[in-house]
Order: C-alpha cells, then structure tokens, then sequence
C-alpha cells in the first residue's frame, strides 16, 4: 500500500513538472500562446486516472499562484486577473473528466482515448473563452466581441491543441499499459 502512494506521488510529481515545462515550450501567437500544457495536463489525466491528473494541474496552479513562473507568462496571485487564466483552470477540470472517461476499462482503445483528450479539450477552451470575455468586457474595460473572441481564442489556436489531442491519444495508448504494471 505505502509503495503505491510513493508511485503515485513520484507520477504527479513528474506531471506538474512536465506541465511547467510545456508552458515555456510555446509557437506565440495573438492572444493566447500554444503550448504544450494541454500535452501534459491531457495525459496526467490519461495515465494518471481522474482524481489523481487533476491533482498534478491543481498542484501545478498552486505553485504559480503562489509565485512561482511556472505559467506561460510567469506567475503570482495577480495571474488570475489575465483573461488567459481561463484556460488553466479548464486543464485541472479537462484532466480530470479525461481521466475519469479513459480510465472507465482497463485497457481504453483509440477511440476512447480520443473521445476522452477531444472531451477535455471542449474543456479547457469552454472554461477559457467564458473567462477571456468576462474578464475583457467586465474587468479590464477592454471589451471583445463574440467573433473576434471565436476566432482568436479559437479557431486560431485549436488546430495545433487538434494536433496535441492526436498525439496525446498515441503516447496514452502506449504508456498506459507501462504506467499501470508499475503501479501494482
């Protein structure tokens, strides 16, 4: 029993690494930068299972707004004023439901996987373009309307997030096995 915890704290460990990591591996582009954080708070829940995925991308919002620069433009408690910081809290919410859906069978298959990484993602930018408007039109003054808020909190960065979904779904069907006979 206590070997398992030590796994499973080692994993989330690794996780909110990789998650801080993949926030200063980023394309810039207007508005929100790609990143690989939607890569590796995707397979925290994927590998990791729901509740423990979710507590990696929580940690990880821990650290930044305590201080730490782990986001993609630094960090702090002032961090959830950026209409961006949306986005971050639809990973801790994505990590889990993708978790919770790919981890329902033992050996989830392709389509389930993908079912689970497109299911976060409708997360993660559902959290993330609510926020941005929010915070844009009631909070900084700086209103946006609801095209120019779809085509740059949307359509301009889900090609590549579309991409990380796919690749999430390989990486997840190979290391799933691994991190499951490792776990026992």
């Amino acid at each position: 029993m206590r070997k398992n915890k030590t796994k499973e704290l080692v994993l989330c460990a690794l996780f909110v690494a990789l998650i801080a990591v993949g926030a200063f591996i980023k394309i810039p582009v207007p508005v929100v930068p790609f990143t690989l954080q939607l890569l590796f708070t995707m397979l925290a829940g994927l590998l990791l299972g729901g509740k423990l995925g979710a507590l990696s991308v929580c940690a990880y919002i821990f650290m930044g707004l305590i201080g730490l620069p782990v986001f993609a433009e630094g960090g702090g408690f002032a961090y959830i004023l950026k209409p961006s910081f949306g986005y971050i809290i639809g990973f801790a919410v994505a990590s889990y439901v993708t978790g919770v859906i790919a981890n329902q069978v033992s050996n989830p298959g392709y389509k389930r996987l993908l079912a689970a990484n497109f299911a976060g993602l409708g997360i993660v930018y559902l959290f993330g373009m609510v926020y941005y408007y929010l915070m844009s039109n009631f909070y900084l003054g700086t209103p946006i309307g609801l095209w120019p808020l779809f085509l740059y909190c949307f359509l301009l960065a889900v090609p590549g997030d579309i991409v990380l979904c796919i690749l999430g779904v390989f990486l997840g069907k190979r290391m799933i096995p691994i991190i499951k006979s490792n776990r026992a």
